[in-house]
């Protein structure tokens, strides 16, 4: 699987040899959104023009396009873990939810 990006909204996509085109889906949200091509462009346009037409069918219903990151998500950690990483927070002086963001930042940016 890949992922293509647009306005904020991923869209997963795989090759199927049977019907010799890409087919994806756009990632974290309920609403079924998708879009398909024969090569890398054409899924870029597709993907582009899905985003556009669910906003549209969301204006059109009068419902907000869902968004596929508010930038809050719950960790479930133990005990322990949670302990350590408030010392950790501490021991910068920062908070533990700005210690926990800096080291997501790390860990993603390789």
């Amino acid at each position: 699987m890949s992922i293509l990006s647009y306005k904020g909204y991923q869209g997963r996509f795989a090759y199927d040899s049977d019907a010799d085109l890409f087919h994806g889906d756009v990632l974290h949200i309920s609403d079924v959104v998708t879009f398909q091509g024969r090569s890398i462009d054409e899924l870029k346009t597709a993907l582009a023009d899905s985003v556009e037409d669910y906003f549209a069918l969301c204006k059109e219903v009068g419902k907000l396009p869902q968004k596929p990151f508010s930038g809050r998500f719950n960790v479930r950690l133990t005990p322990e873990l949670h302990q350590k990483a408030a010392r950790s927070a501490a021991l910068e002086g920062v908070s533990l939810n700005n210690w926990i963001a800096h080291t997501v930042e790390k860990a993603v940016a390789g």
